[in-house]
Formats: C-alpha cells, structure tokens, sequence
C-alpha cells in the first residue's frame, strides 16, 4: 500500500509534460475534480490539487518528447542514484539539481527506455494524499524484459519481489521497497508490454470508486479508452484510458493486492 510516509525507493510525485497545460489541468478537472494552482516563477508548472491536497502535477511539454506521467522515486542521494544509474546500463536526462529548498532531482532512463525521475527531500517529501479516490494507489512498469527491469531497480532502491500470476500464463511481479513488511509496503508492480510496438514505460494507477463512470467522464473530456473496463480476479476492476494528449494512466477500483 503506497502512503505519504513514503520509505526510500517508493513513489513520492508524479508529474505530466503538456502541451497546453491549462486545456490538460481542465481535463483532470473534469475527470477527477482536480484543481491546477501554478507556482509562482516555475515556468508554468503548478499543482494538481484534490480538496486542497496535491495529487500531482503538470509542467510544459518538453521539446520533442511526448505527453506521459513520470513517476519520481524517493532516494537518500540523488546525485549517487544517478551515477548508479548510468553505471547499470541506465541514461541521465536531467542532471541532478536543486529545486528551491523543496528538494534535489534528476531525471532518469532505464535500460530498457523507461523514463523516471528520483527526489531527495528536503523541504517537500512528497504528494499530500494517494491511494484515496481519484489519487495515485499503484505505479506500474511494462517492459519488454522484466528480469533485466528488475535487476536495474533492485541496483538502485533495493526493491523486493514476489511473483504473482493475475491469470493463466501472464507474469506480474510484485515490487516492494527495501524495508518493512513485503505485503504491506508493495506499491507496484513489472508486466511485459502489451504490445510489441509499445515502448517500456512507467504508468500511474488512480483509485476509483466507480471505474466505469469515471470512462465516461474521461471520454466525455475528450480522452480515449485504451483497454476497456475488466475485473482482474485478486486484483479489481482496472481500466487503462489516455488524456488528450495521449499521455496513458490507469483506473483501478480496489486495492491493487489483495492479502
């Protein structure tokens, strides 16, 4: 269960490259309620907040790249992550740097071409409410290599797996941070790509209470449903749904573990 005490190697901040960040900020309005608040001389980039709470957030569109979410992992040293980093076979995008007096990070490429950033806190920990509706509750990996995916991780955070078969033939694995009680401290989890063509990458799951009105919202808002609405037995109901700018995120209903 991913929580705001956030343990070293677990999801703190997610945040969204956009093109067009107040048009992005009123599609997440629509969807889960969520509020945009732009920080004062930060280029644009501000807070997605829920109830007050910030959930996330969203920054101009890079050139070149492509709309998606990136996750931010809390490390101890950001500067000796990213040099373990580029030791495993990984790529430094962004140097580490200070933000403010918030915290320190880099952004990072995995072996595999999965793109994340890691947070050293300092002033900021992290997001101020998850895994509560319509908040971040699990962050998943989908690889074309899950051993190698893992390996590189584990050389980083020191993550913790246990394999799990959501069904016949498929292989999920189960990622938990260095310390604690496995179960209770795992927050996401590595599955192979879904499709050929599709590149590795890190993929945000939102709580929901009700995944099928929350499709209807996000197709009303202009995204578009990725894999419709299904009932994974010992898992939930999870849906995956793009905003309209393409960047991927997934709805779950339930805990995404069961004990």
């Amino acid at each position: 269960m991913l929580t705001t005490d956030f343990p070293i190697g677990s999801p703190c901040w997610i945040d969204l490259g956009s093109p067009d960040i107040q048009a992005t900020a009123g599609f997440y309005g629509k969807v889960f309620g969520w509020t945009f608040t732009e920080v004062p001389d930060a280029m644009g980039y501000g807070f997605l907040q829920l109830n007050g709470k910030t959930v996330g957030a969203i920054g101009n569109l890079d050139a070149g790249a492509r709309s998606a979410w990136t996750t931010y992992f809390r490390v101890a040293d950001v500067d000796a992550t990213a040099k373990a980093a580029e030791q495993a076979g990984g790529a430094v995008r962004v140097p580490p740097m200070d933000v403010m007096q918030e915290g320190r990070f880099a952004a990072l490429t995995d072996p595999q071409g999965a793109e994340f950033a890691v947070w050293q806190a300092r002033n900021t920990v992290g997001l101020d409410a998850v895994s509560e509706d319509n908040t971040l509750v699990w962050s998943e990996l989908h690889t074309k290599d899950q051993d190698g995916g893992f390996s590189f991780y584990q050389g980083l955070f020191g993550w913790r797996v246990e394999n799990f078969e959501p069904s016949p033939g498929m292989s999920y694995r189960v990622i938990s941070t260095a310390e604690g009680d496995q179960q209770q401290t795992s927050f996401g989890g590595i599955a192979p790509t879904m499709q050929p063509d599709q590149p590795s990458a890190w993929t945000p799951y939102f709580a929901a209470n009700d995944v099928d009105a929350l499709i209807v919202k996000v197709t009303a808002a202009g995204g578009t449903v990725l894999m419709p609405a299904a009932d994974v037995e010992n898992v939930g109901r999870i849906a995956w749904v793009a905003d309209p700018n393409g960047a991927p995120f997934a709805l779950i209903k339930g805990e995404p573990r069961e004990s």
